[in-house]
């Protein structure tokens, strides 16, 4: 259900989602299966077959273990997840922030799992799909399990090829970083989240209400009071709420709400959308996927509405999806005089009708009190506008991708200096190698030219690796052979400069060696890229030495082994000097393996370079310890005795 252009254009995915929901029965059996879980499964699911394709549908009558002084409690998705039920999540740096769940909505998942495993199991091979949906906390606890399955049906083979998650007034889930895994992941289209105009539920944990946990207990009680019955209407109930308890927490999101919702230096919030959004009113429905898009629209739809519709919208889904068909996007009361020429234009104006926002007089908001926001009804639609146009007007991942390689083709005369730098270096007649020719010769012109190329290298993976992490890149990006194959090169041609650079330089002595001390973290990722990369390595073996050692850090690894040779020569303590003398052995092993699959480049094996001194040097220690043993206490043929 995801395109390669979903993040470019709201509306065109919108349309495309719209018009599968509203051509399908999935979104009026989903709620039907809600309104079931509500009344007669309260705290836990029901299971439902249709064809080939299953239901799965949680009650929204569950209390959170975590809505109390923790209900916006943030964890990490793998702090209680021993059995590593969503492990292709956490394939992230550790640099990079860990995803964070609702840690409620995590142990109410975790308190079902066991059952839900059974009856997922007892689905495979007799459903081609499942639809995994809930109302209210039941929508997360929904999300929560079509999360885990994505990530079973990853590790798996089976026929089971689709899973889709509908979720009605579900409160929100997770971090920034839940956000950024699940577009990585490509997971985004299998998420829809049904939410009504002015429904405060999916909106409350944007604002900071741990002063009214009170207010949001007694609210919880009250809509689980009304979910329990169909029999029981709003009005009967409402009375039990105190006079100004609404306002206070409707006041308290749509404030916090406005803030998020700032075109410029919006503040931050823990919690963040991810997937699709179809907003649902009585004129119709749209659908939104662009996180800034989604948070804006909440805060316009909760603006034209009041506190009491804020309560009774969480309930009235059954009405709004009963609305919901095929033409749903077809103009109502918008004269054909009045639609733009442009196809897109005219698409954003209908949808923005579709939301109950447009400034036309015809449409009249019941619920809509100046007293709520300080918006006119008009600057109200011009915002919506700017806000279904944002999809447009803003960034464009795949045409920035597209841009990137052509400014990838810009660089490449840079880095074919430091390839014909690297030719000659392996031509001289010092007989040092590339690596060690930029160590000792930095001061040169022509090694001062590599390193200027060197660095404009690394700025321009540096700026690739920050449009990625903030989404201004395709979903898949860090997965196409292209990227994978240029970073790979970049990095096997360029850190073996980054590694002389920082020994020549004496930053070991000042932070440490540079695999744990004074690696870039660029390295770290396009190993990830590397590793994470669909096409399996091909088994042929090589038959001449590798253009470029295929261990990036292999120098960095030679000069750790140089200094525990010198500290082997000079230790006194024999159980220090033996766990030198192991880790020596043990590199190498190392380095004789990737030497006989010609896995590294000839500089390596160059007369003067460092390897090839460390090696002399060490088999004349081993040599001088199997000679003179007296010389070396604590040695019998190369082995530590104590």
């Amino acid at each position: 259900m995801e395109t390669e252009t979903s993040s470019q254009n709201s509306f065109e995915m919108s349309e495309t989602l719209a018009t599968f929901l509203a051509s399908t029965p999935l979104l009026e059996e989903a709620w039907r299966l809600c309104s079931i879980a509500n009344t007669k499964f309260p705290g836990a699911y029901l299971v439902d077959q249709i064809g080939s394709v299953a239901y799965v549908a949680f009650s929204g009558r569950q209390m959170s273990s975590g809505s109390h002084q923790s209900c916006r409690n943030l964890v990490p998705l793998d702090a209680e997840d021993d059995d590593r039920l969503f492990a292709p999540l956490y394939r992230h740096s550790k640099a990079e922030e860990p995803i964070k769940v609702h840690n409620g909505m995590l142990k109410l998942f975790l308190s079902m799992y066991p059952s839900l495993q059974i009856q997922i199991a007892a689905l495979m091979g007799k459903v081609k799909s499942v639809v995994i949906t809930g109302h209210s906390i039941g929508g997360t606890t929904a999300s929560l399990s079509a999360l885990w399955l994505l990530c079973q049906l990853q590790s798996i083979s089976s026929p089971m090829s689709n899973v889709l998650c509908i979720t009605f007034g579900s409160p929100l889930l997770g971090n920034e970083a839940l956000h950024r895994s699940i577009l990585r992941e490509r997971w985004g289209g299998n998420f829809c989240h049904v939410v009504s105009n002015h429904d405060i539920m999916p909106r409350l944990l944007f604002a900071e209400i741990v002063s009214h946990i009170s207010e949001i207990q007694a609210l919880l009680h009250f809509w689980h009071r009304c979910m329990a019955s169909a029999d029981v209407t709003v009005t009967s109930l409402s009375s039990q709420l105190p006079d100004d308890f609404n306002d206070t927490i409707f006041r308290c999101v749509l404030k916090d709400l406005e803030l998020l919702a700032q075109p410029e230096e919006p503040s931050e919030s823990l919690f963040r959308p991810f997937g699709s959004y179809v907003f649902c009113c009585q004129e119709g429905a749209i659908c939104v996927e662009n996180e800034a898009s989604v948070i804006k629209m909440m805060y316009l739809m909760l603006a034209t509405g009041s506190s009491s519709c804020s309560i009774k919208d969480h309930l009235k889904y059954g009405d709004y999806v009963a609305k919901v068909s095929k033409q749903f996007l077809k103009a109502r009361n918008l004269h054909e005089d009045c639609l733009p020429d442009s196809s897109y234009e005219a698409g954003v104006a209908l949808a923005l009708q579709s939301s109950e926002l447009t400034d036309m007089e015809s449409v009249q908001d019941h619920c809509f009190s100046m007293q709520n926001s300080n918006l006119e009804r008009k600057e109200v639609a011009i915002m919506a506008r700017d806000c279904l146009q944002m999809g447009k007007n803003g960034d464009k991942p795949n045409l920035i991708a597209a841009n990137l390689a052509i400014k990838l083709s810009k660089i490449v005369p840079f880095r074919a200096e430091i390839e014909w730098y690297k030719a000659c270096c392996d031509e001289a007649d010092d007989q040092m190698g590339y690596y060690d020719s930029f160590k000792l010769k930095g001061g040169s012109r022509r090694e001062n030219r590599v390193n200027l190329n060197r660095h404009k290298l690394a700025a321009f993976w540096n700026s690739v690796i920050h449009m990625l992490e903030h989404n201004k890149l395709p979903h898949d990006f860090d997965r196409r052979a292209k990227w994978i194959n240029a970073s790979q090169f970049y990095k096997l041609l360029v850190e073996p400069l980054d590694i002389a650079d920082y020994y020549r330089t004496g930053m070991h002595r000042v932070r440490g060696h540079y695999i744990e001390h004074g690696r870039e973290r660029r390295y770290e990722i396009f190993d990830k890229w590397w590793r994470d990369r669909s096409v399996p390595e091909e088994e042929n073996k090589r038959s001449r030495f590798a253009s470029s050692t295929q261990d990036s850090t292999f120098w960095a690894k030679v000069e750790e082994a140089r200094e525990w040779l010198d500290n082997v020569r000079s230790e006194r303590d024999v159980t220090k000097r033996h766990l030198c003398w192991q880790k020596i052995d043990f590199f190498e092993k190392y380095a004789r393996k990737l030497i006989a699959n010609k896995e590294v480049s000839k500089d390596v094996l160059a007369k003067n370079s460092s390897f090839s001194r460390w090696m002399e040097e060490w088999e004349e220690l081993k040599s001088q310890v199997q000679q003179f043993p007296p010389r070396f206490p604590g040695f019998v043929d190369g082995e530590v005795v104590p």
